[in-house]
This record gives C-alpha cells, structure tokens and sequence, in this order.
C-alpha cells in the first residue's frame, strides 16, 4: 500500500465525504483495520465506487486504495468474522483501539471458513485473543498451531510430467553445450526429453 499516493489523492477529494473518509482509514490501515474493514463492506454493499468512477470495486482497491484485492479480501473477511462473533464490540467506539490485532481475526476467520472453528472453540480462546497484554505475534503463532491450515493439494499428473519435460528438455540442451560430452549420450538426452514431452502433451489433450 502506498501511503504517498494516498495522501496525493487525499488532496484532490473533498474532505468531510465519505471518499475522504476511506481513503483516510486506508491511510491509517495496520492501527485502524477494523474501521477500513467496515467502510470497505460499506462501499462493496452500496457500490459506491461507481460512482467514483471505478467499473469493480477491485479496480477501486488497487487505484485510489492502493491495496490488492487479496488484502481487500482479508479485510472484509476479518470485519465479517468480528462482527459476528463480537455485533457489540464492533458498535462500541472505542473498537479501533480495543480490536484484536488484523493478523490474529485474519488467522480465525480462515480457520472458520475452513470449518476448524465453531462458535463455542472461539467462546473458549476469546479471553486471549482481547488482551491487549498479549503480543501478537505469540498470539499469532498460536491461533495457527492449534488451526493448522491443511496441505496443498498435489499438483496435477499434467503439471508434474510438463515440469519434468521442461527439466529434461534443459538437461539435454545442457549436455549438447558440454565439447567433452560423448554424442552418444547426448542423443540419449535429446530422445529422453522428446518422449517425455510427447506423455506431457498426451495429459494435456485429456
């Protein structure tokens, strides 16, 4: 995010709009995540990026926010998760310098999403997650331990095999570069890399 930009773009709309207001709370984004997640959802519900001028409220984040549409997400996700696990902390203030710190909501909200965290878990972990005495990031750590994300699921036979024939492709070329290398062995290579590509080009018309 670019502060700089922001606060270029501050100057030219008017202050006291609502556009003011948000391009404000992203300036102030790591102390006040909790007010720029509100006023994103309020600008995605009532599309007002319209009529800023913006065609998607993607298009928005990036131009005149100068956030990315995965932080957006986060955001937004993060502001729905508190504000319904905590609807009276969320109305309170006070709540931008009470809330929990972005990256602790963000690690709940994607262990809820994946279905790791039900209502009660969270009843359970909440006295930690709003101490302020707590640093962060051992809060952090420890919400991730104890909601592990799954593996990432393996790749593709396809994408495996057109890895390997890139490799062996390159291989090849490599050993043709090489004056000490027999012709022999070279030519070994060269037929290697052609059989895997044809295996490679035959997962891809599957």
């Amino acid at each position: 995010m670019s502060v700089s930009a922001i606060a270029e773009k501050l100057k030219e709309v008017p202050p006291g709009t609502f556009r003011h207001t948000v391009l404000s709370a992203a300036r102030r984004f790591k102390s006040s995540w909790v007010e720029l997640g509100r006023l994103l959802k309020q600008v995605l519900d009532e599309g007002s990026y319209r009529e800023w001028g913006y065609d998607t409220f993607e298009q928005y984040c990036a131009k005149e926010l100068h956030i990315r549409k995965a932080t957006a997400d986060k955001l937004l996700r993060s502001f729905g998760f508190l504000h319904r696990h905590e609807p009276a902390a969320v109305a309170n203030d006070n709540i931008v310098e009470l809330a929990p710190a972005f990256e602790v909501v963000e690690v709940l909200a994607g262990a809820e999403e994946r279905g790791q965290l039900s209502a009660e878990e969270y009843r359970n972990i909440r006295e930690a997650i709003w101490n302020p005495d707590k640093p962060t990031s051992e809060l952090r750590r420890e919400i991730a331990q104890r909601f592990p994300r799954p593996p990432p699921e393996p790749p593709a036979d396809a994408v495996v095999v057109r890895r390997l024939a890139l490799a062996a492709r390159k291989l090849a070329a490599d050993l043709k570069a090489c004056r000490k290398m027999p012709p022999a062995i070279v030519e070994r290579a060269l037929a290697l890399a052609e059989d895997v590509e044809e295996v490679a080009s035959q997962l891809d018309n599957r």
